[in-house]
């Protein structure tokens, strides 16, 4: 089964700066097979899970820890319907 991960890099020390979004897509047990970055804010709700790092990193591989969001405006509702 194929994911669809939303990575939002933030900065929580400047507010004002925009954020990067970066589409991942994995397998079941979680290892990257794509890493696409996105040029602004999705529009739809199509994401299988949203993690976020908001200590002001600039790309996914500098990251160390990200937090889940549940119940993010970005993903996909359980019973399938988009929001």
């Amino acid at each position: 089964m194929k994911r669809k991960v939303l990575v939002i890099l933030s900065n929580r020390w400047a507010l004002l700066q925009k954020p990067h979004f970066i589409e991942l897509d994995c397998d079941a047990e979680g290892n990257i097979h794509k890493e696409k970055r996105l040029r602004s804010e999705p529009r739809v709700a199509r994401y299988d899970e949203v993690w976020e790092n908001d200590e002001a990193k600039t790309d996914f591989a500098s990251c160390h820890s990200f937090k889940r969001k549940y119940s993010h405006k970005l993903q996909k509702r359980s019973g399938g319907k988009n929001r």
